[in-house]
This record gives structure tokens, C-alpha cells and sequence, in this order.
């Protein structure tokens, strides 16, 4: 179905105010549920007057976009409890000890913590625990080697939001796939070459700016760098991650080298294409067999605290924000409040390949306005995936192809675009975190920024290459090509 032409432009205009005080609130109480919630129940109020619906059927259309999420929460709370399971068991601490073991110079730390939180929030799923896990490690380490404290801030930064992206267990990347219509483990192997080659690149770019700057090549010791972290730094650590605390002292004693195999049988059954929840399972289960043998887990009480400590976290905020944007979203739709929108993009797109590259366009600037990347991909996905299945004709094998690329625009560039926003969530608790961490130096948002060479080549080559077409030389990667799909008349 075509859209439909809207006739006020002042009704049209004041359609969108609900996103405009969504993005105020969460800017100015950063609290993403009360924000979500004020705006929409003026959202249910603006429908009520400017489309004369009843409540009863606003409040169905809110319910019925939550309904169909419901998978989604279920995979949510099942990928909190692993990232949980991970930090606490010695899965995560094995692969920073294998890494660590390598040697650290002041002219490889940026590279290899920028590879290691890669890894690692992989593993997880979570940039946020992974960059507080990391940080006072690679923070402390730089110290001693005598790196650069910010090439290697913005490393860990990049380092950490590549699992977030592509990690199976990542919110954001369960969020966007279910969003669009997409299983998680298509969506990863369609973005998974172009996204290691972003890795690479990013690699070598850290290692060549560390040559040219002249760094030292002493090596370090991680036990060293724990063991110098102060006391007031633990405490504050403790307060805003306490897994992270768990996983550092780990890495300080040591855990045998086989709890890595909890994250090879997750990757495994990932690859071979097996359902989420089943990789997930898995997951959870090894580590816990694994951190018995280890001595990691005391017993299934203790472990079993974990996971639900997994599911807690996951419903404490996540899953109530999602429930809550999710509402706001099927009001908003009600109302076709995002048809103006919608049909400027139309308007100055002349093919398929524009239209996708707008559509990423809109990504970036939902996360840039709403400053929050969960925010951002519950509220423009649901637009993007419209705009593609109202506008475009193609075969269901086509169409599930765009609607893969929509879905790693909404994660790509929320989570990667978020590095390069100075006002977004994600960079004030980078900050909050680096500074508390690590005291003996100053923090500024925009050098993190500069140096954060992953968040760079990820969003602008993603947009680059869907406009020009250049994906179909990246294996599994390429959008189906006119006339195979085209745009309606």
C-alpha cells in the first residue's frame, strides 16, 4: 500500500511533537522509561484529538505493536543471563588472559585492547560491561607501558561496540532483527564479512597511528596494572558493574584456559545455524559445567543467582523501556504521524539503493536527535521497515535481503554512530567510566571521538557502499539490484 497524502502540514507538524519531547525528556532526565512513558501518553492524547480515535483503540494498536516483540524479550532476558554467566564464570577472563599473555608494549596496547574488547563483547554481548571490565585494565596497563591514553580510550570504545553490533547475545542486535522481521544469526551472517573487514581496518589503522606517534615498545603485566588500580576506583567500579569486578580479579588469580569453551560452543552452534534461544542455552549451561570443574562456580544456587540476576537486569529496564517504545511506536503509527517523513524520502529517491541509503541516513540522525541507540531503533526501524515493504516490489528472498540491511543500519549505526554523537548516552558513560577508573588524567568526548577509528569506518563505509553499490563485492553483503526490486509507481 502506497502512502497516503497528508493535507494539514500544521497537523502533519504537530504529529511529530511526541519524538521531539521524547528526545527533550531523555536528554534532560536520562531516564528512558519515564521518558518513554510521558510521551506516550501525550502521544495517546495528540491521536485522540487530531485522528478522533477512541482510547480503546489506541490502546489496542500500542498493545499489539508490544505483541510483537514478545520473542524478542524472551531472547532479551535469555542474553542478559549469558553476559552475566560470562563475566561471573571465567569465560571472559580466559579470553583476556589468552591475549594478555602476548606481551603489552606502549605501542600495541591500543591495538590489542581494541582486539580484545572486540572479542569480548562478543562474548557478552554488552559494550557497556565490557568497556567497564576492560578500562581499568588497559587504562592501568597504558600507564605502565607508556601508551596513549586516549588512541587506547577510543580502542576499548570501538573495541567494545563491535559485539554489541554483531554479538548473537547483543540487545541491540536481537532488537533491530526482530524490529525488521529478521532471525539474528541471518543478520549476522549477512553483515559478518563486511564487519570483520571494518575490524581489520580499524586494527591496522590503531597500530600505524601508535607507530607514527613513537610509542615505547616496554613490555607490561596485567597482574601489575590490577594490582595498581586504587581502592576508591574498586569501590565505584563495584557500584556502576559488579560482574566487571568479579571478571578483574579473575584475570589477576587466573582461570584455566578451557572456560573458553563455553563462547567456542555458542559461536559453533551460531554458525551452523541453530535458533537463538538454543545458542543461548547452551551457553549458559557450559559455562556452568565448565565453572564447576574450574572453581569459578561454588554451586547451582550461586549459578543460578547469576541468571537471574541476568533476567532481572534484563527486566528492569530493557524489557519495560522496549514495552513502553514499543507502545509509543504503534501509536505513532496509528496516527501516521511518520508519513510526511516518509514520503520525503520517497520523494528524492530514484531507485531501491537510494531509498536503503536514506533509510541509514535516518538511522543516524534517529540516534543523533534521540540520543540513545535503543530509542533510536525502536523508533525509526519500524519507519525504515515500512518505507521498504509499502514502496518497494521485489521476490520474498529480495525483500528479506533489504529488510537484513535495514536491520544492521538500525544496530550499525546506533551503536557505532553513538561514538561519534559528543551528547549521546554511550560517550557520557564512557567518560563517567574512564574517569573514575583512571584519575590522572583529563577526558575530553571530541579526542576520544577523533581517535575512534572502528566507529569512523563502520558508519560512514556502510553508507558508502549501500549507495554505490561497491557491497556486492563484499561476500553475502550485497542489496538485490534493479529491476530484481523496484520501487512502486
Amino acid at each position: 500500500m502506497g502512502l497516503q497524502k497528508q493535507t494539514n502540514p500544521i497537523v502533519a507538524i504537530l504529529k511529530l511533537t511526541p519524538v521531539f519531547l521524547l528526545m527533550y525528556l531523555i536528554k534532560t532526565t536520562e531516564d528512558a522509561i519515564l521518558s518513554a512513558t510521558l510521551s506516550t501518553l501525550y502521544a495517546i492524547i495528540l491521536a485522540m484529538i487530531t485522528e478522533k480515535l477512541s482510547f480503546k483503540t489506541l490502546l489496542d494498536s500500542a498493545v499489539d505493536n508490544v505483541k510483537e516483540m514478545q520473542i524478542v524479550f524472551f531472547i532479551l532476558m535469555a542474553a542478559y543471563a549469558m553476559a552475566e554467566v560470562f563475566m561471573s564464570s571465567g569465560v571472559g577472563a580466559s579470553i583476556i588472559n589468552i591475549s594478555l599473555n602476548l606481551g603489552l608494549t606502549g605501542r600495541t596496547i591500543a591495538v590489542t585492547g581494541f582486539l580484545i574488547t572486540a572479542v569480548l563483547s562478543v562474548a557478552t554481548g554488552t559494550s557497556w560491561g565490557t568497556f567497564a571490565a576492560c578500562a581499568p585494565i588497559f587504562l592501568w596497563l597504558n600507564h605502565i607501558v607508556g601508551g596513549d591514553i586516549i588512541l587506547t580510550t577510543a580502542a576499548i570504545a570501538g573495541g567494545a561496540c563491535f559485539g554489541d553490533n554483531i554479538g548473537l547475545i547483543s540487545d541491540t542486535t536481537v532488537v533491530s532483527s526482530g524490529i525488521q522481521k529478521v532471525e539474528v544469526i541471518h543478520r549476522i551472517k549477512h553483515q559478518g564479512v563486511w564487519s570483520v573487514l571494518c575490524l581489520a581496518l580499524s586494527a591496522v589503522a590503531f597500530y600505524f597511528v601508535s607507530v607514527i606517534k613513537g610509542l615505547p615498545t616496554i613490555v607490561g603485566s596485567a597482574t601489575e596494572a590490577i594490582n595498581s588500580i586504587p581502592q576508591d576506583v574498586w569501590t565505584i567500579l563495584g557500584e556502576k558493574r559488579a560482574s566487571a569486578v568479579a571478571l578483574l580479579n579473575q584475570v589477576k588469580d587466573g582461570v584455566p584456559i578451557y572456560m573458553v569453551i563455553p563462547l567456542i560452543i555458542v559461536l559453533v552452534l551460531a554458525v551452523r545455524g541453530y535458533q537463538t534461544l538454543i545458542c543461548l542455552g547452551a551457553g549458559i549451561i557450559s559455562s556452568m559445567i565448565f565453572g564447576m570443574f574450574a572453581g569459578t562456580v561454588a554451586d547451582f544456587s550461586s549459578f543460578m543467582g547469576l541468571v537471574t540476576g541476568g533476567f532481572a537486569e534484563a527486566g528492569s529496564w530493557v524489557i519495560i523501556m522496549m514495552m513502553w517504545i514499543g507502545a509509543f511506536g504503534g501509536i505513532m503509527a496509528k496516527m501516521k504521524a511518520f508519513e510526511p517523513l516518509a514520503r520525503f524520502v520517497l520523494w528524492i529517491s530514484r531507485n531501491v539503493r537510494q531509498l536503503m541509503f536514506w533509510n541509514g541516513f535516518l538511522s543516524i540522525a534517529g540516534n543523533a536527535l534521540l540520543a540513545d541507540e535503543m530509542a533510536q531503533i525502536v523508533t525509526i526501524g519500524p519507519i525504515t521497515k515500512n518505507l521498504v515493504d509499502e514502496n518497494v516490489e521485489g521476490s520474498e528472498e529480495d525483500m528479506y535481503k533489504l529488510r537484513l540491511r535495514n536491520a544492521t543500519f538500525s544496530d550499525a549505526l546506533g551503536v557505532f554512530g553513538s561514538q561519534l554523537i559528543p551528547w549521546h548516552g554511550y560517550m557520557l558513560y564512557f567518560i563517567g567510566i574512564v574517569t573514575a577508573v583512571y584519575p590522572l588524567a583529563s577526558f575530553d568526548v571530541k579526542d576520544i571521538i577523533l581517535h575512534n577509528y572502528m566507529a569512523f569506518i563502520a558508519v560512514f563505509s556502510i553508507l558508502f557502499l549501500t549507495l554505490t553499490g561497491l557491497d556486492r563485492f563484499i561476500p553475502l553483503f550485497r542489496l538485490p539490484s534493479e529491476p530484481d526490486v523496484k520501487l512502486k509507481k
